[in-house]
């Protein structure tokens, strides 16, 4: 008989467990979807509670915090909609060669997931839980930088070059308000990038 309650109960709070997580998964979820509707900052509790279909109270009972909340769905949606891995892009040796792979894969991310990072940047671009986006970017420059014998000021120039045709705003001015292929707006970036490296070289 207690072997069969302790079973019983075992199942019983498993279940709720299971519940929890379902509603809690809810809550990022429709949190999520008005962060790239309406954006972050028009989002609000009662919002993401109706949407998930729970009360207030329980958006506070798993979430007591909007930072809670915000890391939940930036973690969420990162791990779901993944960057492009840096690492083979280390892989190419030849800088301009790399410099158009990394581009046309950061082209492709943002397009992918326009609807969202145009509502956030817009609204959060420098809250705490974009730092990981941003660090991101940071070192997709520093490995697309890498082959590139620059030096000095130049070295930092071109970084600060790649880090601009790496950012979702470049893609956006090209693509998305100039209509420009974005195929076409890579090649533009790269020789903009190659003839500025080449005139750096020839100054005394």
């Amino acid at each position: 008989m207690m072997y069969r309650y302790r079973m019983a109960r075992a199942y019983q709070l498993k279940a709720r467990a299971t519940r929890q997580d379902a509603t809690r998964q809810r809550i990022v979820d429709a949190a999520i979807a008005l962060h790239q509707t309406v954006g972050p900052s028009a989002t609000t509790v009662t919002d993401v509670a109706e949407r998930a279909g729970v009360g207030r109270v329980t958006v506070y009972r798993h979430f007591p915090t909007e930072l809670d909340l915000a890391q939940a769905c930036s973690g969420h949606y990162f791990a779901t909609h993944p960057a492009p891995d840096l690492r083979e892009w280390a892989e190419i040796a030849d800088p301009v060669e790399r410099l158009r792979t990394g581009l046309r894969a950061a082209f492709a991310y943002h397009d992918a997931n326009q609807a969202m990072m145009s509502r956030v940047l817009a609204d959060a671009r420098d809250h705490e839980v974009m730092r990981p986006y941003h660090a991101y970017w940071a070192s997709a420059a520093d490995v697309l930088l890498a082959p590139w014998r620059a030096r000095g000021t130049r070295r930092a120039e071109l970084r600060a070059t790649i880090a601009l045709a790496l950012s979702f705003d470049t893609w956006r001015t090209l693509v998305g308000e100039h209509g420009i292929a974005a195929e076409r707006g890579v090649e533009l970036l790269i020789g903009m990038i190659d003839r500025e490296d080449a005139a750096r070289r020839r100054r005394p």
